[in-house]
């Protein structure tokens, strides 16, 4: 394990830039350390996706306790008081005309189901099937803003790898320059190899700009992942193993662990369970409702028409729905069809994840190949440059095969670099694709 602090201040030395003048801003606060587990807690706790997902797990749980209310008793008290002309009744606006007295009373009136055939007790389950979905969802997005963490602090220390090879490359160039400028004072060398030497030391530069600015890109994307809204400037812990281990072979078990593991695919299983109790529930809506209905109170006050102080009653309804233009039936119908889509959706994700961790593991086995190759490159481009090197300093080559020899070795360095932390984002990638 190693600890990777690209020193910027070289950079700026290198590219010939002073120390901050006093009218400048004050120096950046210093870097904070961090782990990739440590960054995947941050990103869990923080990230926005993950708190909605998180609240959206427990509004459906919400939503589960209001459809359960149904099987519950309603107790609702009421309280009225009616100054009415004398006799006088309700005669617009219904087919009877009750008589309305003066009264001020106040009662309760209890109401239960007592049957609707199943369709309650299916939507309770429809709607507790949807709550462990989106508990489900939830680990999906915990594992989304997982991989997207870990690609993104494995892209940033590879670009903080790359950052440390164009300062490398930039320091040993410069130093290439300045003893073939004292050699071309000295008459040693020609204008022509100084000319190179510069050419090179330039490109090296742009090399360092354009690193210094991926490096910062990096940071920025991972600083955003972690949910924070000010710039922070992190200090990124290596753990990558210098070893790497192998890649699976076959991608048949691993498609097999998806199957069972992947919460995402857990999630679409439960919402395609949830929609066929559902669609059970809205076939019921044909079957009768049997209720029960109570109420009872007191009117302290009231006309002399209304001879007792108290009332109480107590009935069972019996609703059977006959014709209200087919609605129920084509009620039924969409959430049959809504069923019938949830299962393609669970089929569709199904085959894409056989298609994914393939590919994953594919990937994944070209990337530790990828690693050995671009180690072997390393070797030899470093091999073919101390023999450049040293072929000029003996005067039997020219500075073009010097230059050439450079531009290997700084290329076979990234290539390297890019290799080993690619692999570690495609066993990310796997873990992923797995469920793990």
């Amino acid at each position: 394990m190693k600890t990777i602090l690209i020193p910027i201040a070289l950079a700026l030395v290198l590219a010939g830039a002073s120390g901050p003048s006093p009218g400048q801003a004050p120096a950046a606060a210093p870097p904070t350390t961090l782990t990739l587990d440590l960054a995947e807690k941050i990103a869990i706790r923080q990230n926005p996706h993950v708190q909605i997902a998180r609240l959206i797990a427990l509004a459906q749980v919400q939503v589960k306790r209001e459809t359960r209310a149904a099987d519950l008793p309603t107790v609702t008290g009421n309280l009225t008081a009616v100054d009415a002309h004398e006799n006088s009744r309700l005669t617009a606006g219904s087919l009877n005309n009750p008589i309305v007295y003066q009264r001020a009373a106040g009662g309760v009136t209890v109401s239960q189901l007592l049957t609707d055939f199943g369709r309650t007790r299916n939507l309770v389950r429809s709607a507790d099937l949807r709550a462990q979905a989106a508990a489900s969802a939830q680990q999906a997005s915990i594992q989304d803003i997982g991989l997207a963490v870990d690609e993104a602090f494995y892209r940033a220390l590879a670009n903080q790898a790359v950052l440390k090879v164009a300062l490398q490359t930039v320091a040993a160039r410069q130093t290439v320059s300045d003893q073939i400028s004292a050699l071309t004072g000295a008459k040693l060398r020609s204008s022509l190899d100084l000319n190179f030497a510069n050419v090179d030391l330039q490109q090296a530069k742009l090399l360092l700009l354009n690193a210094t600015n991926n490096s910062h890109e990096a940071q920025a994307a991972l600083n955003a992942l972690l949910g924070n809204e000010q710039p922070a400037n992190y200090t990124l812990v290596d753990e990558t193993p210098t070893v790497p281990a192998p890649a699976p072979e076959d991608a048949a078990p691993l498609v097999q662990l998806a199957f069972q593991s992947r919460p995402d695919l857990t999630a679409l299983n439960l919402q395609a369970s949830a929609a066929k109790k559902f669609s059970q529930a809205e076939r019921n809506l044909q079957r009768p409702t049997v209720s029960a209905l109570g109420t009872a109170g007191g009117a302290p006050v009231r006309a002399d028409q209304i001879a007792t102080p108290w009332y109480g009653a107590a009935g069972v309804n019996v609703s059977i729905p006959i014709f209200n233009g087919f609605l129920y039936s084509a009620r039924e119908k969409e959430a049959a069809l809504q069923a019938q889509a949830a299962e393609q959706n669970v089929q569709q994700l199904r085959q894409s994840i056989v298609r994914d961790v393939t590919d994953t593991v594919l990937e994944a086995q070209s990337g530790f190949q990828r690693i050995h190759v671009s180690r072997q490159l390393l070797d030899q481009a470093n091999s073919a440059f101390d023999l450049a090197q040293t072929r000029y300093k003996l005067g039997l080559s020219s500075i073009v095969e010097l230059s050439q020899a450079q531009l290997a070795q700084t290329q076979a360095q990234i290539e390297y670099a890019n290799a080993r932390y690619a692999y570690q984002q495609a066993l990310a990638a796997l873990r992923f694709q797995t469920g793990q």
